[in-house]
């Protein structure tokens, strides 16, 4: 386990507070003992189910994130557009990334600079 990291806490002093990222707080759960924790348990299994199954067949991410849209009421003309945009932007990276561009720093400038274009 990390060591706890200094929070500030409501009355103003540094507490030593022990923390743990997404995976930690997962891996944390599975650990509970009570009966209480086996609904989530299950919710977890059935959720690392469903995406291994979108590794297999990368559609069913692409229906999986529709379908979120739609339960969040945007529209469908938006979500085509915004899935067109996803993969737009995916090429673009890929292209990127077969002409030697490293990561995040150049990612970065090149999106910036895209954004300030598109806004022209």
């Amino acid at each position: 386990m990390p060591p706890p990291l200094a929070l500030k806490a409501p009355d103003g002093n540094m507490r030593k507070t022990n923390c743990a990222n997404t995976e930690g707080v997962f891996r944390i759960i599975q650990f509970i003992p009570l009966p209480k924790a086996v609904p989530f348990k299950r919710w977890l299994a059935k959720v690392g189910y469903e995406r291994v199954q979108e590794i297999e067949d990368p559609e069913l991410a692409t229906k999986r994130t529709k379908t979120l849209y739609r339960a969040k009421g945007y529209s469908e003309a938006w979500i085509e557009k915004r899935m067109r945009g996803i993969a737009v932007r995916q090429e673009l990276t890929d292209e990127w990334k077969n002409r030697g561009v490293k990561g995040e720093p150049e990612y970065v400038i090149f999106t910036s600079e895209i954004s300030k274009a598109a806004l022209r």
